[in-house]
């Protein structure tokens, strides 16, 4: 079991994360959701022992993994956004040598390379330097980095960040097959894939947990509300977000306005609604001269969730 309580990490005076308490139980597969900025690679940081908080504490195992750093990561295998691959290096040279930094012999790594090799179906590309495979590869010798040592936790930080969808599809396949021999954390931002891989979510907004549970338990929990998103071209001049985010708080019917974000060169907005106020945000931005690219209603279930929890965050990152 992961247990965290009164987890915080400040930067100077800008808190990136805290205070959050949350449990992993052994052999669930936990979603960590939220924007860009929210706080999820932070805490995935801190749990994989890459980063020290700046309060509360963390047990992984029944090990303390502030005072006992070194023994947790024996039992963590971390996959960070940005894999720690060396390029010059053929991906079996590597793995052998992320095993012996994981403290394996070189009789066991022998014996375990094949297993990993298999397992994120690497055997075609085994001999070749990691600097000339495609990014889909790179990403499965973050993962088999990640799984050398056999480890009892599994902690992935954007795994398909910059994957096509054919390589996306591989990935979802390959957390479902690791899920099967361990206890995994993913963090995104893309909701179908958090829906089609986990059991469990925890909602995090501008360092705050805002939700834990499934994605049923989660919509259960939320009042019935309906969500609007608004798609714009971003305007001339100064603050271009701020002008937009003011034209859609003053449409009746809009109980809040997410923080936007960067989509089909557009900005897009987040609207937690009333009622069924697309009507009335399409006249609006039109009456302000804004230019609309896409309006949209009725999302799935777990997107609606996530809207109406980001929605209401507050506080600064």
């Amino acid at each position: 079991m992961i247990r965290a309580s009164n987890l915080s990490k400040f930067y100077g005076g800008k808190r990136a994360l805290g205070p959050v308490s949350f449990e992993i139980n052994d052999g669930e597969t936990v979603g960590f959701l939220g924007l860009n900025g929210a706080g999820k690679t932070t805490a995935l940081r801190i749990l994989a022992c890459d980063l020290q908080p700046s309060g509360g504490s963390i047990e992984v195992g029944g090990v303390d993994a502030i005072a006992d750093a070194h023994e947790v990561r024996k039992r963590i295998g971390f996959l960070p956004e940005h894999p720690p691959l060396y390029q010059d290096m053929t991906v079996l040279d590597y793995l052998a040598f992320a095993g012996e930094l994981r403290g394996m012999s070189r009789s066991q790594v022998k014996r375990r390379l094949p297993d990993v090799v298999e397992i994120t179906d690497l055997g075609e590309v085994q001999e070749d330097v990691i600097g000339t495979l495609s990014h889909g590869f790179r990403q499965r010798v973050g993962v088999a980095q990640a799984i050398i040592h056999q480890p009892k936790f599994l902690i992935l930080d954007e795994p398909t960040r910059g994957l096509d969808p054919v390589q996306i599809v591989e990935m979802r396949n390959l957390i479902h097959d690791l899920k099967q021999n361990h206890t995994v954390l993913i963090s995104s931002h893309i909701l179908t894939e958090i829906s089609q891989t986990c059991d469990r979510l925890l909602v995090l907004g501008k360092g705050k947990l805002l939700g834990s549970g499934s994605e049923l338990e989660l919509a259960a929990s939320e009042s019935e509300i309906r969500q609007v998103t608004v798609t714009m071209r971003p305007p001339t001049g100064e603050d271009p977000k701020g002008r937009i985010r003011k034209v859609l708080e003053g449409v009746e019917g809009v109980k809040s306005v997410a923080d936007p974000y960067e989509q089909g060169g557009g900005l897009t907005f987040a609207l937690s609604t009333t009622k069924d106020c697309r009507a009335e945000v399409s006249r609006s931005v039109v009456d302000a001269k804004l230019d609309l690219i896409k309006l949209d209603y009725a999302r799935s279930e777990l997107e609606n969730t996530f809207i109406r929890l980001v929605g209401g965050a507050d506080g600064s990152n």
